[in-house]
């Protein structure tokens, strides 16, 4: 009689409830680490701040309750966390970069703090603070001052930012992808700043169905690359490039 062999640990289900393990630790670990970047400054004033350090720096932002735009959101601490730890392939150091809807500034912030030469957008009612926050934590400290500016999505794009002369090396987002009605809009100026040898790094925090159904339309444009996967915070962040023929592959380009 042909006795039943016990199950090893080389069982299929075994190896994936512990890549499932090994996957909510990294997880766990990761967010733990981003999160951490936050402080809270003692309350001198009738100013609320919020604290950050990067770069070695501490960074104080000042939030706008009272505008959707001027609040910060984990998905630009996802970002700043990244582009500060992997400067071996995304060095900024002398690059252009441009910022969509840069908030309430902590990504431009971090972006000039590593050397980066940016442009930092938003709608017009967002600017102020924008301004405030990203002239309070570059000035002295930077390369490159970066420039504020008012950027409407799909709206004048070839007089604002002529392809001749405006080449960008990153585009930056976090969180400008949620429930509002000009998702088209965003996706034609990813489509029309992102020319070749560009590369978009994207922190996303999903939260209903229009996430989704933005990454699907965007795979169609875009090559999309999956760089964090944060379950616990609900965020993903991405690398793209365009998909035309004359996009130099950058997935083997970031090898060398």
């Amino acid at each position: 009689m042909e006795t039943q062999q016990p199950k090893t640990m080389d069982d299929p289900k075994n190896r994936h409830k512990d890549a499932c393990k090994a996957g909510s630790a990294v997880d766990a670990e990761l967010a733990s680490a981003i999160m951490a970047r936050q402080f809270h400054p003692p309350v001198t004033g009738p100013e609320v701040w919020e604290g950050y350090v990067f770069s070695g720096l501490e960074i104080l932002i000042k939030e706008s309750t009272d505008l959707y735009g001027a609040v910060l959101w984990p998905s630009a601490m996802v970002l700043c966390h990244f582009l500060e730890n992997n400067q071996d392939k995304y060095n900024l150091l002398d690059k252009n970069v441009i910022e969509l809807g840069a908030g309430t500034g902590l990504v431009t912030i971090v972006s000039s703090l590593l050397g980066a030469k940016v442009t930092s957008t938003d709608l017009p009612d967002v600017l102020g603070n924008l301004q405030y926050n990203v002239t309070r934590n570059t000035k002295g400290r930077c390369k490159y001052t970066p420039l504020v500016t008012e950027l409407i999505w799909g709206q004048e794009l070839d007089q604002r930012f002529p392809c001749a002369t405006h080449r960008f090396d990153y585009i930056l987002a976090a969180d400008v992808v949620y429930a509002h009605p000009y998702l088209q809009e965003l996706m034609d100026t990813f489509e029309y700043l992102c020319q070749e040898n560009t590369q978009i790094l994207w922190a996303m925090r999903f939260r209903l169905d229009p996430e989704n159904s933005f990454v699907d339309r965007f795979r169609q444009c875009f090559h999309l690359e999956e760089l964090y996967d944060l379950p616990s915070l609900s965020i993903k962040l991405y690398r793209a490039w365009r998909r035309d023929s004359t996009t130099k592959d950058l997935r083997e380009a970031a090898k060398h």
